[in-house]
């Protein structure tokens, strides 16, 4: 599935019809949400047929993780990869087609997009890991393990950030990490999909 944006607006390129609220990109970055002028003409196709997608962590306990397994799979996401040791990925993951992977090095490898997933302690009873520190040596992001995925790959996280957990700082904090404008951006999106629920589009 495609996702044409066509003067400012998400537009389904099967049929025409606005697919949600308005969006602005320019120069690949999403500058502008709401109600854009008809002026813009930044008109761009979002294919993500081709994107393998790793989501690596804490999936058992992770909402992120499921709504974005609905959309990855909806948009036709070549692959999408569930990566994080047995006790923290739900057992029905396979039935929305998503590739169970307990090994890191698997779940990553020549991966175009990794979203990490924080450990939430807050939500665990009894003992789903040995340690944090264990799980950054198993299932942690370095600079080493990020080597594994594609040169271009970039790297999510839906915030907080666990540093030394399950993310390395040098990657949160590196060349290929796209984690500020996720979140930046991430506010704008929700307020956009509540405008649009409560019925203020134009």
């Amino acid at each position: 599935m495609k996702i044409l944006i066509k003067n400012g607006r998400l537009v389904d390129p099967a049929s025409g019809r606005d697919a949600i609220g308005d969006v602005a990109i320019a120069a690949g970055r999403v500058v502008s949400l709401g109600q854009v002028s008809t002026d813009f003409h930044a008109n761009r196709v979002i294919d993500a047929t081709n994107l393998v997608v790793a989501i690596v962590g804490d999936l058992v306990h992770s909402r992120v993780a499921r709504s974005d397994i609905h959309a990855l799979t909806t948009l036709g996401a070549a692959e999408v990869r569930a990566v994080g040791p047995k006790t923290l990925v739900p057992g029905d993951l396979k039935e929305m087609g998503v590739r169970v992977c307990h090994d890191m090095a698997e779940g990553i490898r020549d991966a175009d997009v990794i979203i990490m997933l924080r450990l939430q302690n807050e939500r665990m009873s009894g003992a789903m890991l040995p340690s944090a520190g264990e799980f950054f040596k198993n299932y942690g992001l370095t600079e080493e393990k990020l080597a594994l995925a594609k040169p271009d790959a970039i790297v999510m996280h839906p915030g907080p950030i666990n540093r030394g957990v399950e993310i390395d700082s040098a990657v949160a904090d590196g060349k290929q990490s796209v984690i500020l404008p996720q979140v930046t951006f991430g506010i704008a999106v929700r307020m956009a999909v509540m405008s649009t629920i409560a019925g203020n589009n134009p």
